[in-house]
């Protein structure tokens, strides 16, 4: 009756087992059972279905004439020297319950050997010859069907492992409910920023119940590190010239709800009486709507497009902004745009099938829907219409759907003039930091069949690779001194379009700019502004080299009373000036298990269940 236990080579069992488990439900509710329920996902395919098969020889052991036998010691012992090392590699403890010695006997003793069934499958297998093996081990077998948060994670971390030279994931914070948000990056140098490398971040699930997006992510992270081992010359030339930062799940928590609520959605009742789930795990544990929990930025530019020279870029947070309701996801989120330089970022959604692109927030007096473009109008719309165009259907007039149907053109949408809304992702990218990003809606459906998964993994491939591709076009280049030194944070200015990008720490920098003929300059604090014209040809597939050498200015007072003016309304380098994030977060256990969550691994939450004794037994240090 163990569901997980079914496909044993044996038709009966007996309580207690061997564990001491005295009825069926008692064997179901311990963490032993769990952990065979998972171990596929843990172990990232690894051992799969050795291991559970053997755990069921203990839990559910075979029953002949009314006797509980035992499984046999050696298959133990030949499983463990296979096995222990994927154990290893996640930092688990062998689960007491396979010790070969206490749980299981010799030949001598009667025995049975429970991998009896899978021997024979193996062997029909083998017959198949080739194809077999070369997708065993291989990390693009794309599974379509919906990744649990146990195996996103199981996923990434195997990717990693599979691509090591190439792929690694970290962590940038924890949810409301403490599940990591994982990022999964691919680099030929992973862990450190390349001088004149752009980086590009894509985000999925920021509404939890927007699920296509996450699953799209962790295909395109699978995808990326196979056809690169395999000599994807396009793979290769992306991942050796760009760093690649992949976060498939923003609100781990508001998928939990979205599973949730479409599995008990009872949709037998008659249509009027049915509970409509469609909002089940939108927001994240908090009931926070993460795309309107950012800092509101896009009023401050509108307030002060009436005053002369005024800034479309970096503009501060606004120190009550620290006093409301803030996400710890949102709050991570922010966290880590600032400490990287991202040039391009989408953020998946669905619903929809549009692309839509800054501003969010509409201008109109009465917040109604009002076409309002950034500085940077044309470059959005290109690297919009880079997505749309690559994709099987979105630039279709006749593949609209959702409400921005009457508003799209060929795929893409300004935001205010579709939905107008504050305290998006998309315009804090553009106003707070140097990265621009736009919002993909990959379809109509929120939450698709199954079956749907691998027509939508088709439909987007290309457009999630063109769209990476997109932040090597316009010029990048380095801000020295006339000593060779770099400059970090000068301004890289373009003539008419009012919103500049500074330089990284090694003082590079990537502009992102549309064909034709462009005068830039760059400038800093203490230096003589420098200027140059540009042309940028339409076919152009790779930035163009401008570098700037900036000569040591005279001392003008006038010029250092302005610039303490500046300092004295706030630096950019200020973030969460009152410390305020562990107040807001209202999270009951950061403080007091910030430690212990540090010394566990990546794994244990989802064995640390309230209510029941924690499996102690899997950590290492145990």
């Amino acid at each position: 009756m163990l569901s997980y236990c079914d496909d044993m080579p044996y038709a009966q069992t007996m309580f207690p087992n061997i564990l001491g488990h005295k009825t069926r439900e008692d064997a179901e509710a311990g963490a032993e059972y769990l952990l065979i329920s998972v171990a596929e996902s843990l172990l990232g395919g690894d051992c799969n279905p050795e291991i559970r098969m053997l755990g069921c020889s203990v839990l559910a052991p075979r029953c002949e004439k009314e006797k509980v036998l035992k499984p046999c010691r050696s298959t133990c012992e030949a499983v463990r020297r296979r096995c222990s090392r994927t154990f290893d590699k996640i930092q688990m403890a062998w689960p007491y319950f396979l010790d070969c010695d206490r749980f299981f006997v010799s030949d001598q003793e009667g025995c049975y050997d429970p991998l009896e069934g899978l021997r024979g499958q193996e062997e029909e297998e083998a017959a198949d010859g080739l194809d077999i093996l070369l997708t065993a081990d291989s990390p693009d077998t794309l599974q379509f069907t919906y990744h649990s948060n146990t195996d996103l994670i199981s996923v990434l971390k195997k990717t990693e492992e599979q691509c090591s030279g190439i792929a690694r994931t970290y962590s940038i914070g924890r949810s409301m409910e403490g599940r990591e948000l994982l990022v999964i990056e691919f680099s030929n140098n992973p862990g450190e920023h390349e001088l004149l490398e752009p980086e590009v971040k894509y985000i999925g699930n920021m509404h939890g119940n927007e699920v296509l997006g996450r699953q799209l992510l962790i295909y395109l992270a699978q995808h990326l590190c196979s056809e690169y081992l395999l000599g994807n010359e396009r793979i290769q030339t992306l991942i050796n010239t760009t760093r690649i930062h992949i976060l498939p799940s923003m609100n781990p928590d508001g998928y939990e709800m979205a599973v949730s609520g479409v599995s008990d959605n009872n949709y037998d009742f008659e249509q009027d009486q049915r509970y409509d789930s469609w909002n089940i795990g939108r927001n994240n544990a908090q009931n926070i709507d993460l795309n309107r929990n950012f800092p509101d930025l896009t009023s401050i530019v509108y307030s002060r497009r009436r005053q002369k020279g005024y800034r479309t870029d970096h503009i501060l947070i606004p120190d009550y902004y620290w006093f409301g309701k803030v996400a710890p996801e949102t709050y991570a989120v922010m966290k880590w745009v600032r400490s990287i330089p991202f040039v391009l970022s989408a953020n998946f959604h669905g619903g929809d099938l549009v692309v839509s692109y800054p501003y969010d927030l509409s201008k109109h007096p009465l917040g109604g829907e009002m076409f309002c473009p950034t500085p940077d109008d044309k470059v959005f719309k290109f690297i919009a219409a880079t997505y749309a165009n690559a994709h099987e259907t979105m630039s279709n007039e006749n593949a609209r759907c959702g409400s921005s149907r009457t508003h799209s053109q060929k795929g893409i949408v300004n935001g205010a003039q579709w939905s107008s809304l504050a305290g998006g992702m998309q315009d804090f990218n553009y106003l707070h930091t140097n990265c621009f990003e736009v919002t993909v809606n990959v379809g109509c459906d929120r939450f698709p069949p199954e079956e749907d998964l691998a027509f939508a993994w088709h439909e987007n491939q290309e457009s999630l690779l063109s769209f990476m591709e997109a932040a090597h076009r316009g010029i990048k280049g380095i801000v020295k001194d006339e000593e060779g030194n770099a400059i970090k944070g000068a301004r890289i200015s373009v003539r008419g379009i009012q919103h500049d990008i500074t330089t990284a720490e090694n003082g590079d920098y990537w502009r992102l700019l549309t064909p034709g003929i462009h005068i830039v300059s760059a400038s800093a604090q203490g230096y003589t502004r420098a200027t140059k014209k540009i042309q940028l040809p339409s076919r152009m597939k790779t930035a163009g080299r401008v570098d700037f050498v900036l000569p040591k200015a005279p001392v003008d007072s006038d010029a250092q009373e302005e610039d303490n003016a500046i300092s004295s309304m706030g630096t950019y380098d200020k973030f969460d000036p009152y410390n305020q994030y562990q107040r807001y977060t209202q999270m009951a256990d950061l403080s007091q298990n910030q430690e212990e969550r540090a010394e566990k691994p990546w794994w244990w939450n989802y064995f640390a269940l309230p209510g029941v004794p924690s499996p102690t037994w899997l950590l290492k240090q145990y």
